[in-house]
C-alpha cells in the first residue's frame, strides 16, 4: 500500500497549515499548566470518559527534540515548525527547520517509513522511530504520538495518570515517560513533553 495519494491530497493543507502554524506558534505566550491543585489518580483499564483516539487529523505546531551528552560533545538539541495528517494507521508530516536537515518529509504507510531531505535524499525504514535515528540521530516516541496526542495512552503504556478531569497527565512507555499539559479545560492536550531514561528529550506543541 502506497501513502502517496494520500500525501497528494494533503500537502497543499499540510503547507497551509504549517505556515498558520509558524505565525501562531512564534506570537503566542507560553502554554498554561495543568492546574497544580489537582490530585493525580492511576488510570485502571479503559476510562470511558477518556477520549477516543483520532484516527484521523490535521495538526500543526512546534517539536524541539535534545540528545544527552556524551563523552566528547555536551547535550544538542534542534527543533523545527510541523503539520501532521493522519489517516488511521498512514501519517505525512512536513518539517520546516527539520532538526538540523533542512525541510523534511516523512510519510508511513501502516508497513514502510520514508524520509525525503535535501540533506539526505530519500531513505526507508519498517519503522519512523528508526527512520528518524537514522537520518538525524535523534529519538522520539513517533509510533506513541497518535494516541498521545488524542490523550489517551498508547495500548502499549504503562501506569497512566488522569487528572481530577479524566485527562491523561503522564504516561510510561517503556524507557519514555510522558507527561502531557492542557489549556483550560481542553479535553486534547496542547503540549506533549517524554524524557527517556538515557536523556533523550522531546517536547512538541499542538494546534488542533
Amino acid at each position: 500500500m502506497s501513502i502517496r495519494p494520500f500525501y497528494k491530497t494533503n500537502k497543499l493543507a499540510l503547507f497551509s497549515a504549517l505556515t498558520a502554524a509558524m505565525v501562531i506558534t512564534s506570537g503566542c505566550q507560553s502554554l498554561k499548566t495543568a492546574n497544580a491543585t489537582n490530585q493525580p489518580t492511576m488510570m485502571q483499564g479503559q476510562n470511558a470518559d477518556q477520549p477516543k483516539k483520532l484516527e484521523n487529523f490535521n495538526i500543526t505546531g512546534k517539536i524541539g527534540v535534545t540528545t544527552p551528552a556524551n563523552d566528547t560533545t555536551g547535550s544538542q538539541g534542534g527543533s523545527a515548525f510541523y503539520a501532521w495528517g493522519q489517516e488511521n494507521d498512514r501519517f505525512a508530516i512536513e518539517l520546516i527547520g527539520a532538526l538540523g536537515i533542512g525541510k523534511t518529509n516523512i510519510e508511513y504507510n501502516g508497513q514502510t517509513a520514508t524520509l525525503v531531505s535535501e540533506k539526505t535524499g530519500t531513505l526507508t525504514a519498517d519503522d519512523p522511530e528508526t527512520l528518524l535515528q537514522k537520518a538525524t540521530g535523534w529519538k522520539a516516541p513517533i509510533s506513541q504520538l497518535p494516541y498521545w496526542i488524542s490523550g489517551r495512552p498508547a495500548p502499549s503504556d504503562s501506569a497512566p495518570q488522569l487528572d481530577a478531569q479524566n485527562r491523561l497527565i503522564s504516561s510510561v512507555n517503556g524507557e519514555w515517560r510522558a507527561s502531557f499539559t492542557y489549556k483550560g479545560d481542553d479535553k486534547l492536550p496542547n503540549k506533549i513533553s517524554a524524557v527517556q531514561s538515557q536523556g533523550n528529550k522531546v517536547v512538541m506543541t499542538i494546534n488542533h
